[in-house]
């Protein structure tokens, strides 16, 4: 059996929509995978050594802080990082912003792909049944009054087989994209927290207060 012959069959069943959606399917299924290992490698939703790191600058204690901070591997370990040192200058909030918003952009990265894939292929489905039913009806016409009902029946399976192919990748994609821009809202918000926590710590507070 040569290399071929599996795409030359699923072309026979489905025509040329579902080997589009079957390459389709498997490009999208790598990225996935790829933003899954992307997600895991930067710590997203997990870091307790950051979050110790925050903890004890919040109480100002600055040099455990920093200590605590170089066991983070978190994706904002960088920026951080860089706001214990800029934290006492003006607009510190500002630089610090813009750095956690170009590394969080990174991770954003695909977002649009997975998000036109879940458009287009239902629609892509649809085209290849709209395609089959033309065939079917062509069908219909030529055989005149000798039309075989199983042999009509047939070629409307195989035209309904891209809309469901079509869904079966839309579907999933939508699910992934959904969980991926969850997390990323959510670790925005972990973001702005720990720029507040930085540029005003409660231990800051406290010491003004014990001043006045």
């Amino acid at each position: 059996m040569s290399f071929l012959e599996p795409v030359q069959n699923v072309y026979e069943l489905g025509g040329p929509v579902i080997v589009i959606l079957i390459i389709v399917s498997i490009l999208t299924l790598t990225l996935i995978l790829y933003k899954a290992w992307q997600y895991y490698e930067a710590g997203i939703g997990r870091d307790e050594a950051l979050e110790d790191s925050l903890k004890q600058w919040d109480n100002g204690h600055r040099s455990d802080a920093a200590e605590r901070l170089s066991g983070s591997s978190h994706v904002m370990t960088d920026v951080i990082a860089l706001g214990y040192q800029i934290a006492d200058q003006d607009n510190a909030k500002e630089r610090l912003e813009s750095e956690a918003e170009q590394e969080l952009s990174k991770l954003e990265s695909g977002f649009r792909i997975l998000d036109t894939v879940a458009q287009l292929a239902p629609l892509l489905g649809l085209f290849g049944t709209v395609l089959g039913m033309i065939e079917a009806f062509q069908a219909l016409q030529d055989g005149g009054s000798q039309v075989d009902p199983a042999a009509l029946a047939d070629r409307n399976w195989v035209a309904l087989l891209t809309t469901a192919a079509g869904l079966a990748v839309a579907m999933p994609t939508s699910i992934a994209l959904s969980w991926f821009e969850a997390r990323i809202d959510s670790e925005r918000l972990r973001t702005d927290r720990a720029l507040n926590i930085i540029t005003a710590p409660a231990s800051g507070a406290a010491e003004v207060a014990e001043t006045a």
